[in-house]
């Protein structure tokens, strides 16, 4: 096999999973807060397809790797009606969190499992081993990217519902009046803005970092269950 195709063999299914799971949490939330939406309409399903949004799964993601741009992308989103909730300014923060902290759970499981498979390893890894050992990594940072970058607080992102219930009743109207924009805003801010100010590249300059300072706690543990 190339190695786009290793690649592509590793990276798919550890999209998928941190991509479903992380949908999947936000209508637990909604569910236990007192909106049953997402199940009225079988989205708490771990079936990809009930997922995938073909524009935002599959054709831009695979636009933007082909130019050598910053790949982002999005599912489609599991249904919350904040009128349902118990709390709508709390129910919504909460719903909002659900995903991120999935990704951040599933990190750590990826962590623990990399940490066992390397223990049982008498020798550097070739082969199937090698494309395990790389594909757990991969697991790895996809859902601690993920988890990070949906806690931008740039609309549609988890993070602009966390900061929407954070404002005051009169600051939190005018941010939801953002919302309307948040796609070309975010066009703007990830691919506009880095195309013309390469410095003022967003992903680079304020998720990679906490990424790499995650990654670098997740490794640890991972070091501390392959000792045992």
């Amino acid at each position: 096999m190339t190695d786009t195709l290793v690649l592509a063999v590793i990276l798919i299914p550890a999209l998928i999973v941190a991509i479903v799971f992380h949908e999947v949490a936000h209508g637990w939330a909604a569910l236990a807060l007192g909106d049953p939406t997402a199940q009225e309409q079988k989205r708490l399903s771990f079936n990809p397809i009930r997922h995938v949004d073909p524009i935002g799964t599959v054709v831009l993601p695979g636009f933007l790797a082909l130019v050598g741009a910053p790949v982002f992308g999005w599912a489609k989103p599991v249904p919350v009606n904040k009128h349902r909730l118990k709390n709508p300014r709390f129910g919504m923060m909460a719903v909002a969190f659900a995903g991120p902290l999935m990704n951040f759970v599933l990190a750590a499981v990826g962590a623990v499992v990399l940490g066992l498979f390397v223990g049982t390893l008498s020798a550097p890894p070739e082969g199937v081993l090698a494309t395990v050992l790389e594909g757990l990594q991969l697991f790895l940072a996809i859902n601690l990217f993920l988890a990070l970058f949906n806690l931008l607080p740039i609309p549609p992102f988890d993070g602009s519902h966390i900061v929407e219930g954070l404002l005051p009743d009169k600051a939190a109207a005018v941010y939801e009046k953002l919302r309307p924009y948040g796609f070309p805003l975010l066009f703007l801010l990830l691919i506009g803005i880095p195309y013309l100010l390469p410095e003022a590249n967003i992903i680079e300059n304020i998720v990679v970092p906490p990424m790499e300072w995650a990654m670098s706690y997740y490794l640890e543990l991972a070091g501390w269950f392959a000792n045992l």
